[in-house]
């Protein structure tokens, strides 16, 4: 089950929170009043994810923990304001936000990508409100204006409107050139952030007001934010992902308290491509934060 909370962002931005688990723990009672003890954990997806992306890993969590992601502004079912500031400031004081109002903190804070970004610059920002963070294949390293601009001929190639949710499935698992084998996971990541039209399937999220949230953070490095996390941290990457290994051991070695695991037969998506072995990584640093 899966319980939307609203939120309200930086700017009266509003933002759908989901909180993930078994329907009993919100009914009244001893149960329910447990399960807000719980500690809490909140999720965020990367550039044009949305919560229900981190389902799997959230239902796991809610065993122990009050597990809520958190659709970011401009993607799934939040707000999308054409005037609205897609700065980093602005995601960060939105998650800020968030756990404020959910009384989450302090939490743990979970980013793949771009939320990972979000999530670390948070913990920067607000060590009060973090007691630990995972960052699932994010680089810290300026990737630059080439990368900007084969994002921007990357939207521009998309086949839309699809027919299908098929079609959907088929291009990007198979068809869309940045995809180097099949990758049925890609495909379904994708499907989901999909919305039927009457012209046919366009994605929930304007491409625009994704560049407008990447320009924001891929022109700088960002490694003075993560050497002022004082939270433990784990650093996860896929074989196949974004981040190198080489990236990552850096990280960790830059992170005052920072710890290492990687997922095999994993690319960037790492949680939805192997979310058992990408539960089995983070488990054990989940474990010893609750034994502290």
């Amino acid at each position: 089950m899966a319980r939307r909370i609203d939120v309200t962002g930086a700017d009266g931005v509003r933002l759908a929170a989901w909180e993930f688990g078994d329907p009993a723990k919100h009914g009244p009672g001893p149960v329910a009043d447990a399960a807000a003890d719980a500690p809490g954990v909140l999720l965020l997806h990367g550039l044009m994810g949305r919560s229900s992306h981190w389902a799997s890993t959230a239902r796991r969590l809610s065993a122990r923990h009050r597990a809520i992601a958190l659709d970011q502004r401009g993607h799934g079912r939040s707000e999308k304001p054409s005037d609205a500031s897609f700065t980093r400031g602005a995601y960060v004081d939105d998650a800020e936000a968030a756990l404020e109002q959910l009384g989450l903190g302090p939490a743990v804070l979970i980013g793949h990508a771009m939320g990972a970004l979000t999530a670390w610059q948070l913990a920067a920002k607000r060590p009060d409100l973090v007691r630990g963070l995972i960052i699932c294949d994010m680089r810290a390293s300026a990737l630059g204006g080439a990368s900007q601009r084969e994002w921007a001929e990357w939207f521009a190639s998309w086949p839309v409107p699809f027919a299908t949710l098929a079609d959907v499935r088929k291009w990007f698992g198979e068809d869309d050139p940045w995809v180097e084998r099949p990758n049925p996971a890609r495909g379904e990541f994708y499907a989901e952030v999909m919305a039927e039209s009457p012209e046919g399937w366009r994605p929930v999220f304007d491409p625009d007001q994704m560049l407008r949230s990447r320009e924001t953070w891929v022109y700088d490095a960002h490694w003075e934010e993560l050497a002022q996390v004082r939270c433990p941290a784990l650093v996860v990457r896929g074989l196949d992902g974004e981040l190198g290994r080489a990236e990552a051991q850096e990280m960790v070695r830059v992170l005052p308290r920072g710890r290492y695991a990687e997922v095999a037969d994993a690319g960037h998506l790492v949680h939805y491509d192997q979310p058992d072995a990408w539960f089995s990584a983070i488990e054990p640093f989940l474990d010893s934060l609750d034994e502290t």
